[in-house]
């Protein structure tokens, strides 16, 4: 079968190309540029715990050695202090990381895969799509025609495939803008963020009054200066001076030694395409959607698209058609998206001094500083990993169903399992592999070896139940998860999350959710297959 067609070798393109690598499935990345990117200190990404421990499974890459892991969060108000965060193992750091860095961590990892080719200096200018796969078109001096089975559009905001297949993508321009410098210096605290709102001294030219510090290795920092809405021009004198007034405001009055190195004004858009699938066509990353202000990260959200979208195509490439389940892509991924949009378009007006909104916005009454820190470390509406628990893929009516801590549709909590050749490993270090997991809480496994329990209780039972799926399992075992009783069995999806948890081992209910995991029955499948190349 033909490969699938990356087009775009940003982080989101890259991240879909090991994803799915790592699920045997061939990949073509069709990279514009010369296969390296620029360094560049002032264009860093802020990646959720979810997120990172992706892109550290997909690389075998410690980020934290790359980026920097903030060991806490603090909110001021002119000069007094309105919230503070302190990190630890219930409410992880985000990382904050140089994209270049990321993006050759990510590169780099893909240098040793034998299934992925980049074809540098191939920028797409036309595709045709049959109902047995796509042909892509790229110019340049290596320009030439490509094969593939499917091909997703991870090309940015001026996406061409978007574009070739006349899919809208409405939304607002500008909704923020931000002046940005990296730069190497030290501030009165270590490694903590800093979001300063209305600071105390007066600031030269125009600014909405609102300074963010974010610490990056080696001293280095990211900061960011809201600019009010219009398109006044920020020149390199205004940023130097905007970079010593409020370094010495920090400091006391004088102004500490600083090295610049890179500066640039970050312009924030909120869009969303019409369409994430078009037939044997789907878009991921900036292509789909952009969104970014108050805080929020559309980076995490692109390598999200990724995550989910691989087991699917990986499924449908090994196994045939999967129409119901590679429509659930577009189903989830845009909802969750749509979702973030609206939460951040409602409290904009509230935070950037619209008025009026008081009584209507969500969560108004914890505060401006609250929403805000909420975008910035990924909580709440603005910036928490987002939940299928409507996707068309979720068992309906199981009869022994049981609450755990963990909504259905979210993400799982990463616990300590035993895996089948009875090493300890994480329940995050088994995702991505295409197989669903079937995790079976056992207090007091941990303690014995394997060879004991494994042939004991109910285990014979629920291994009998995995191995009849329709779909490839593995059979994990915890000695706990939150809110789980005792013979609690969980089914999670290859992209980490829950599809149901049962009360024991119920066959016929373990079986029914794995189903509808994979979009239905088989049978439905092939017809929905053949319904979709006949059109």
């Amino acid at each position: 079968m033909d490969p699938v067609i990356i087009v775009g070798a940003g982080p989101v393109g890259l991240t879909l190309a090991l994803a799915l690598a790592r699920q045997e499935v061939p990949c073509v990345v069709l990279d514009e540029g010369p296969g390296k990117d620029e360094p560049r200190a002032a264009r860093t990404v802020v990646l959720r715990e979810d997120t990172a421990a992706l892109v550290e499974r997909l690389t075998g890459m410690p980020l934290a050695r790359a980026g920097a892991h903030w060991a806490g969060w603090r909110s001021m108000r002119r000069k007094q202090v309105m919230r503070e965060v302190v990190f630890d193992d219930t409410d992880p750091a985000p990382l904050h990381i140089a994209q270049h860095v990321l993006t050759g961590a990510l590169r780099a990892a893909l240098a040793d895969e034998r299934l992925v080719k980049i074809a540098v200096e191939s920028r797409l200018d036309g595709l045709e799509q049959e109902p047995s796969g796509v042909t892509a078109h790229t110019r340049g001096p290596k320009g030439t025609w490509w094969r593939g089975s499917y091909l997703v559009g991870c090309d940015g905001p001026r996406s061409t495939v978007r574009k070739i297949q006349d899919i809208r993508f409405p939304g607002r321009t500008a909704v923020e803008r931000h002046a940005v410098a990296a730069l190497r210096t030290e501030l009165p605290w270590y490694d903590e963020a800093l979001l300063h709102r209305l600071p105390p001294w007066r600031m030269s030219g125009p600014s909405a009054g609102e300074v963010t510090a974010r610490p990056l290795p080696d001293g280095v920092w990211r900061l960011d200066w809201l600019l009010p809405p219009g398109k006044d021009l920020v020149t390199p004198e205004l940023l130097l001076t905007r970079i010593r007034e409020t370094l010495a405001g920090w400091a006391g009055g004088t102004t500490p030694p600083y090295e610049l190195l890179d500066t640039g004004v970050h312009t924030v858009h909120h869009r969303l395409a019409r369409r994430w699938r078009a037939d044997r066509v789907f878009l991921a990353g900036d292509a789909a959607h952009l969104l970014g202000a108050l805080g929020t990260h559309g980076l995490d959200e692109g390598l999200r698209d990724a995550d989910n979208l691989a087991w699917k195509l990986a499924l449908a490439w090994h196994h045939g058609p999967h129409e119901s389940l590679l429509d659930s892509y577009q189903t989830e991924r845009r909802a969750v998206v749509a979702a973030r949009l609206r939460a951040a378009d409602q409290a904009l007006p509230l935070l950037r001094g619209g008025g009026g909104l008081r009584a209507v916005v969500p969560g108004s009454s914890r505060g401006h500083d609250a929403l805000l820190t909420e975008g910035h470390l990924g909580h709440g509406q603005l910036g928490a990993p987002g939940s299928y628990a409507d996707s068309p893929l979720a068992p309906r009516s199981l009869e022994g169903e049981v609450p755990v801590d963990t909504p259905l549709g979210a993400p799982v909590t990463d616990v300590r399992v035993t895996a089948e050749d009875g090493t300890f490993v994480r329940l995050r270090d088994r995702l991505g592999r295409g197989a669903l997991l079937v995790v079976l809480i056992a207090p007091g496994t941990g303690v014995w070896e394997r060879r004991h329990w494994v042939s004991a209780g109910i285990m014979p039972q629920l291994a009998a139940a995995v191995t009849a799926l329709p779909h490839h399992a593995e059979l994990l075992v915890a000695e706990s998860y939150p809110g789980a009783a005792a013979h609690t069995v969980l089914l999670v999806r290859p992209d980490g999350h829950l599809v149901t948890a049962l009360g024991g081992v119920r066959p016929a209910d373990l079986y029914a959710a794995a189903e509808a995991t994979v979009g239905g029955p088989v049978e439905a499948q092939a017809e929905a297959g053949a319904s979709a190349g006949s059109r």
